[in-house]
């Protein structure tokens, strides 16, 4: 299997020597300079130029949809729930046992849709950064981030992040995340890595601009299939506390998945002079290429005194290696009408081609498995924007021109009734090409083949949440029709074999699906309640979309100063919490989670105790997570046959500079 490691960390040395001359000559006319120390500088005998100050607001966070934040050095509860491996709070998402690995979908409702066919192997694809999640930065001196956070035996996690401008214009960001965790049960190791470089650029006159970055990541995860022996889990024998010594069903399969990407989106003002009517040029183009392993050097498996097949007959005796290669394109071209009064129109035109393949044709039986699927999809489609006293709106309608029956309306509006109260609303009406793992997959796995016709998937989804000084609160509706889904097809006879078959499938019925969130802090003085619940509930005549009932945290903490206030604290506990449901479960082969209705994991308490710090700019975190594992069972879960994390403490701090 190859190492790209390297190869970023050479990307990540050439970018810094590139960039460095840029930082240099910045620094370069002092005078000139936003400086922070400028009000140490009245006491000097020598009189000196008055120094700019640069404010907070002067460092921005920018999305693809060019909205601003600000760089917060802050020390808050919301940061807590952010300080881990995907940077963000993961509430709704339940993580595997070891750091950097995949995820259990607690919320039905974070699952985000696109209209075009996706590369697919999505449980691996949690920490991948797709190019709506890559931020864009504009700062008024250089900023470094630096983020470091121990894991669970065997290893780091670390995110670096430094953003320089060369001149209101011109900015730079590069970036690189690593971690390697070894686990503490048998072959689970992760060692992942995520670049990123970004660029934006503006003229004097704003009237281009453009935003582009490339990225380079790869996640490599021990694949041990879970544990054989559940009820040695769950006995609470101490022979078992050493979770080296629960036998799992692969102790030598590994699965990787490696991406690159280069993008750009650019804007160009027709017109020279900005006015109450302009006429724009926006253009993005997106270029991907993924691969997806997975190797597993014996076949057989070891169940107490046993050998089995675990995921069937192979064609191989040894040393399988299963390569899926996916590339795509996408350009969009649109031509945008501003007028400051009506807001903005815009028509576009969106091509997208998809190559998916393998690199041989397999006829099995009477059934032929195809070396590729390559797509190539044109879309014609509208956008209006509008924003006007308390309102702000954007709305979508795109539709193929080609054969795919592709379609996608997104309708979204925000309602400012004041500064601390926002209400938003959407509607989201999708007609979804299957992702590409669903219609083609070759292993050499015998039962591990398919190449499907699947019809698409037809999505509706009304969305409602408000920001209020009260509460925060969401609702969401969904009805889903053809709804894909990977499957637990083992037969009984199979299944006496401990073996385990997965395979697509598409559901017939309808899948109606409502979600209710409500989050609360109450503050008594220093002390301070912060609540988030979620209620969810489906209908449906089969169980195929399955979420627990209920899933709520619960934070009760502590804040004050020390030592003259140069030190601002935080401490208390956090209670995580989920009803029983029949969780899905992981199949390492194909990369996804299958719907399974045998084993139902949740109703485990989950206790966090935590000790936040923050000095100047600097904030440290001490968490001993899930602390009350040997205290309430050993029922604890986050799929079947994949235990959730024991006792463990871990430390870590966020520290930023400002040049």
């Amino acid at each position: 299997m190859p190492n790209y490691i390297p190869f970023q960390m050479r990307i990540f040395f050439f970018l810094s020597l590139f960039i460095m001359p840029f930082f240099l000559f910045s620094q370069a006319n002092k005078t000139n300079r936003l400086d922070y120390s400028s009000k140490y500088n009245s006491s000097d005998s020598i009189k000196k130029a008055k120094k700019k100050v640069a404010t907070m607001d002067m460092y921005r966070i920018i999305t693809l949809e060019r909205d601003t934040t600000y760089i917060d050095t802050s020390l808050t509860i919301k940061k807590l729930y952010s300080f881990n491996y995907l940077r963000k709070d993961t509430f709704g998402l339940l993580p595997f046992s070891n750091e950097g690995g995949t995820y259990n979908t607690l919320q039905y409702s974070l699952t985000d849709y696109s209209p075009f066919p996706e590369f697919g192997f999505k449980a691996k694809h949690f920490d991948f950064l797709e190019a709506n999640q890559i931020r864009y930065a504009s700062v008024a001196t250089p900023v470094t981030e630096l983020y470091s956070k121990t894991v669970m035996a065997q290893g780091q996690s670390v995110d670096a992040f430094i953003a320089v401008n060369t001149s209101p214009q011109l900015n730079f960001s590069i970036a690189y995340k690593g971690l390697r965790s070894l686990g503490k049960y048998i072959n689970q190791t992760n060692s992942n890595g995520n670049f990123r470089f970004t660029t934006s650029y503006n003229t004097k006159d704003n009237r281009f601009s453009v935003n582009a970055h490339f990225t380079s990541q790869d996640l490599s995860s021990g694949e041990n299939g879970g544990i054989t022996t559940p009820q040695d889990f769950e006995s609470g024998n101490t022979d078992f506390t050493n979770r080296q010594r629960l036998e799992v069903y692969l102790t030598d399969a590994k699965s990787y998945l490696h991406g690159n990407r280069l993008f750009f989106d650019d804007l160009i003002r027709i017109n020279a002079v900005k006015g109450n009517n302009n006429l724009y040029v926006a253009h993005q183009f997106n270029y991907e290429n993924k691969n997806f392993v997975y190797s597993q050097i014996t076949v057989q498996s070891t169940v107490g005194n046993a050998f089995i097949n675990r995921f069937g007959d192979s064609y191989k005796t040894a040393n399988i290696y299963d390569q899926t290669q996916y590339n795509r394109m996408y350009n969009k071209l649109g031509l945008v009408y501003e007028n400051t009064t009506l807001g903005k129109f815009q028509f576009f035109a969106e091509d997208f081609t998809n190559n998916y393949y393998y690199h041989q044709i397999l006829i099995l039986d009477s059934n032929t498995i195809p070396a590729a699927l390559n797509v190539r999809i044109d879309n014609v489609g509208g956008q209006y924007e509008y924003q006007k006293n308390k309102w702000t709106g954007k709305f979508i309608y795109s539709r193929s021109l080609t054969n795919q029956n592709l379609s996608n309306l997104d309708a979204k509006m925000q309602y400012d009734w004041s500064d601390k109260t926002q209400l938003f609303f959407r509607y989201q009406n999708i007609n979804k090409l299957p992702n590409n793992n669903y219609n083609l997959y070759q292993s050499s796995f015998v039962n591990y083949n398919w190449s499907n016709d699947f019809k698409n998937e037809k999505i509706n989804a009304i969305s409602a949440n408000a920001i209020t000084p009260w509460l925060d609160a969401s609702l969401q509706f969904s009805t889903l029709n053809d709804h894909l889904y990977f499957a637990d097809v083992t037969t009984a006879d199979q299944m006496a074999l401990n073996q385990q078959i997965i395979a697509p499938k598409q559901y017939s019925g309808t899948i109606n699906y409502v979600s209710a969130k409500v989050s609360k802090e109450f503050k008594f003085g220093r002390f301070a309640l912060d609540n988030s619940v979620l209620y969810q509930k489906t209908t449906q005549n089969n169980l195929i979309l399955n979420v627990p009932e209920i899933v709520t945290r619960n934070t009760f903490y502590y804040s004050n100063d020390m030592f003259h206030k140069a030190l601002y604290f935080q401490t208390g506990v956090t209670f995580n919490y989920f009803t029983n449901y029949y969780a899905n479960d992981y199949n390492p082969v194909i990369g996804e989670f299958f719907v399974q209705n045998k084993k139902q994991i949740g109703n485990y308490p989950n206790f966090d105790l935590f000790f936040n710090g923050k000095i100047q700019r600097t904030r440290v975190y001490l968490i001993a997570e899930h602390f009350n594992s040997s205290l309430s069972g050993n029922n604890f879960y986050a799929a079947p046959n994949n235990p959730y994390r024991d006792f463990t403490i871990r430390f870590g701090l966020v520290w930023n500079f400002f040049e």
